[in-house]
């Protein structure tokens, strides 16, 4: 072949590389596309200035957010403050007494909202103490994961570190992992306190594909070495800003396996700021520009 031959064979198959279905883009990483914000972090602001500081959410970038809260506003009232300020709240945390005992006004509620989840956020300690009592919030979340799914909302169940704590030699986040209904029961794994407690959400993701529709991310500035039975007031002290701040979580990494998690919904959070709104702007500068 001469080389006139050779350039324009050549020239010819790089043409046809480029209009062939599929090779026309270069594989690009991936990124979140709506970071949201868990509002615990802005609690005192909200009792303050409810509306106010949903429009300085939004004006930092923020396009979701989840509720811990309604700050004795009507359904109707939260959500004509969210559509003002062009903002969608995915998820709420609700308590486990009211899951249990009044849950179709939760889903009158949601539904007024706008909520696709309703989330259990928390067990108090004295609750925990009971007998068989993951058996019990087990059977409570398939049964109010029964009339969600009728009603179009999704149960699910956010952690802390106490669920990694042996009990009766079994994990109460695997109990909740093993025995909840799937198509009912997904979960909100808060990827900081699963750090906490010394385990790795990637074994989760790999044993229980897309069970993980929702994650908290907050950072940490070291694993306490107790882990699982670490003090909860020794824990909060090395809670920082996302990605910054002394932050040793490999965001990167744990992100790059969302598909395989199911991740739908990424809420920042920071339980004990010292300047919430800067602490959220350090944060979602982070976590928006962040390619996995």
């Amino acid at each position: 072949m001469t080389d006139m031959n050779r350039r324009s064979f050549m020239g010819a198959l790089g043409a046809a590389y480029l209009a062939a279905p599929g090779l026309t883009s270069v594989a690009r990483a991936a990124s979140v596309n709506r970071v949201g914000v868990q509002l615990y972090t802005v609690r005192d602001l909200m009792k303050q200035d409810f509306d106010g500081t949903l429009a300085k959410i939004a004006a930092l970038g923020y396009k979701e957010v989840e509720f811990a809260g309604y700050f004795e506003r009507t359904p109707a009232q939260v959500r004509d403050a969210l559509k003002k300020n062009g903002l969608t709240a995915p998820s709420t945390h609700i308590d486990f007494a009211t899951i249990r005992d009044k849950f179709p006004s939760v889903l009158e509620n949601a539904k007024t909202i706008g909520h696709e989840y309703i989330v259990l956020p928390w067990l108090d300690e004295n609750v925990r103490k009971e007998p068989d009592i993951w058996k019990r919030v087990t059977d409570a979340l398939n049964r109010a994961g029964e009339l969600g799914q009728k009603a179009g909302v999704q149960v699910a169940y956010h952690n802390h570190h106490f669920e990694f704590v042996p009990t009766d030699g079994k994990l109460p986040y695997d109990v909740l992992l093993a025995s909840s209904d799937p198509k009912l029961v997904k979960m909100e794994m808060d990827l900081c306190w699963t750090t906490v407690a010394r385990q790795d959400p990637l074994a989760y993701f790999k044993k229980y594909p897309g069970r993980f529709p929702l994650v908290h991310v907050k950072g940490l500035r070291q694993v306490p070495v107790d882990g699982a039975s670490a003090e909860v007031k020794n824990v909060l002290r090395d809670i920082t800003d996302v990605g910054s701040g002394g932050d040793t979580i490999d965001w990167k990494k744990i992100f790059a396996h969302s598909k395989e998690a199911g991740i739908k919904h990424y809420f920042v959070e920071h339980d004990v700021p010292t300047s919430p709104m800067d602490s959220l702007k350090a944060s979602y500068d982070y976590v928006k520009h962040l390619e996995f």
